[in-house]
């Protein structure tokens, strides 16, 4: 009875408590589900290419206030096994095309392919420029979870030449280049960028020549996810002529692949820094090229998608990242709310108005019934105890808990009931004695 009361006497406060509990609410879920303020990338070895370009995309998200954490790591397999495994920490690496797909890490996603990764060959200049020049020789292929030993694999099981290698290392490119160098092994793959600088020791050093794959476009036949690119003569020293003449490279294209989970306004930070970083021309590469909206291994997200089509979302585009994005959620939280809450607005008044007059009608439903009953029975006796009644019901509305508003609604109740009063007392039965 206490409750019934409480809330008859405060109920209009309700509808107000509970918009008010609706949008903080939607300001709870908002700053909640805002973006992260740390970020943690897989690259590849400390001092490789890939490393570098991770340190570049630090120092743009660091603009935007979000702390970007390198994970080294022996190169692209080893990465995309940190980004599939949801204990990792890992929330985006940097990945090597045809390594791997869908099937095997369903909760990775690609945000395009960013540039070219040649894979070179590069060997003393005694043993020969082709595969079978490799037979009984000492090989590197790069350690265990790299790219470049996968798709070095891929290749010489393909060709057949891997069973007449003398030896295959699973070397770290810069202890492949020294042993290189120095003639302590024959040959090694590497997979990296023309930038690398591990790339272009070897390129420069003396005693030391990159194959040109012959058969190419059989190559590109057989592993759709490889490019064709040439390394032009001359490239590497004009004056010195080297390389002496034109050398075909295979190329699978790199990715930045993130978990599906990763926020979406993080994502957009992550493509605006590829765009700011991939897009310049490059030896293999013409302006605007990458990054690009292809999904090798991995299918785009829905994020990479909408940047691609159009661009960095509206507010982004002028306003700090950490504002732009506290507002794209008020956004897409409040407005939902308000178009919610408005209806609501326009039907308290008439739910109060209804609860008011609620209250005056069940006076007038008491004043009916006693009104009938002393219709049915006009003793002296039921005259006052009707009386008694009206006595009552006025009392009752009259201490009746109404805004000013209705007091004409309760002034024409006491008028009934008073109407009522004397036409019952118009009635009496007359006294003959």
């Amino acid at each position: 009875m206490m409750t019934r009361a409480f809330l008859q006497r405060y109920w209009r406060h309700f509808s107000v408590v509970a918009v008010l509990a609706i949008f903080l609410g939607g300001g709870i879920f908002i700053f909640a589900t805002l973006p992260p303020r740390t970020i943690v990338m897989a690259t590849g070895p400390k001092g490789e290419a890939n490393y570098e370009v991770g340190a570049r995309y630090r120092e743009i998200l660091a603009k935007s206030g979000v702390t970007l954490q390198l994970r080294p790591t022996s190169g692209g397999m080893e990465n995309l096994q940190l980004l599939g495994d949801s204990k990792s920490g890992v929330d985006a690496a940097l990945v090597q095309g045809g390594v791997s797909s869908k099937a095997d890490f369903p909760d990775v996603e690609s945000l395009g392919t960013i540039s070219y990764e040649p894979l070179w060959l590069f060997y003393r200049g005694e043993i020969g420029a082709n595969l079978s020049a490799l037979a009984g020789r000492r090989l590197s292929i790069g350690p265990e979870g790299s790219g470049s030993r996968a798709l070095a694999l891929d290749i010489l099981t393909k060709t057949k030449v891997k069973d007449i290698i003398g030896e295959i290392l699973t070397l770290a490119p810069e202890v492949a280049s020294e042993k290189l160098t120095a003639g302590e092994i024959d040959a090694a793959f590497v997979v990296s960028s023309w930038d690398s600088p591990i790339v272009q020791t070897l390129l420069n050093a003396k005693g030391n020549q990159v194959a040109s794959f012959a058969r190419a476009d059989a190559f590109v036949a057989l592993f759709p996810f490889l490019n064709k690119l040439t390394l032009p003569a001359g490239v590497v020293d004009l004056v010195a002529n080297r390389p002496p003449a034109d050398v075909v490279l295979l190329a699978p294209k790199a990715s930045l692949a993130v978990r599906g989970e990763l926020h979406s306004a993080a994502q957009y930070l992550l493509l605006t820094a590829s765009q700011t970083i991939y897009s310049r021309p490059g030896i293999f590469q013409k302006a605007g090229q990458f990054p690009a909206a292809e999904s090798i291994d991995f299918p785009l997200s829905d994020e990479a998608q909408r940047f691609y089509k159009s661009g960095r979302p509206f507010l982004q585009q002028y306003l700090p990242f950490w504002l732009a994005t506290l507002l794209e959620r008020a956004i897409v939280v409040l407005v939902p709310l308000i178009a919610l809450i408005y209806p609501i607005f326009k039907l308290v008044p008439i739910l109060y108005d209804w609860f008011m007059q609620s209250k005056i009608e069940k006076l007038y439903a008491q004043m009916r019934t006693v009104e009938g009953a002393r219709d049915s029975n006009l003793d002296e006796a039921s005259v006052e105890a009707s009386n008694r009644e009206l006595d009552l019901l006025e009392l009752q509305a009259s201490r009746l808990p109404l805004p000013a508003a209705y007091d004409s609604s309760l002034y024409t109740l006491r008028s009934h009931i008073a109407l009522i009063r004397e036409r019952f007392e118009s009635a009496r039965p007359k006294d003959t004695t």
